[in-house]
């Protein structure tokens, strides 16, 4: 009879909802450490070889300026990334977060309600 208090509908509903929302906040909180770690610490990555189309229409290696200012843009475009997905999961952690402690204290505050229904057994006699 104890199982079946402890199973029900509500309390499935209650225990789901805190798996679900602490493995979103788990995959939230290692989400936002790589794009920090991604915003601070860039990818050095390989830009390669550009080729440049000169404004006559012939193809020409780039200069110096330009492959630095190609590997400027693509490192800021990196940083601008990184920016994006640590709001992204802070914002998820922000909502998440909060959901799994409020269902959390529900389950909880039904327990002690639960344990003083159930008869207590009688001490063994000596």
């Amino acid at each position: 009879m104890a199982a079946q208090e402890r199973l029900t509908l509500r309390n499935a509903y209650l225990y789901l909802v805190c798996l679900i929302t602490l493995v979103v906040s788990l995959f939230a909180a290692v989400q936002l450490v790589r794009s920090a770690v991604g915003a601070f610490y860039p990818d050095p990555g390989y830009y390669g070889y550009y080729p440049y189309e000169s404004p006559d229409g012939s193809r020409e290696s780039p200069s110096e300026e330009e492959i630095e200012r190609q590997q400027q843009l693509a490192e800021d475009s990196q940083r601008r990334q990184e920016v994006l997905g640590l709001v992204g999961s802070a914002t998820t952690l922000l909502v998440a977060g909060p959901l799994y402690v409020y269902h959390w204290r529900r389950v909880q505050a039904e327990l002690p309600a639960r344990s003083a229904q159930e008869p207590t057994a009688a001490p063994p006699a000596p």
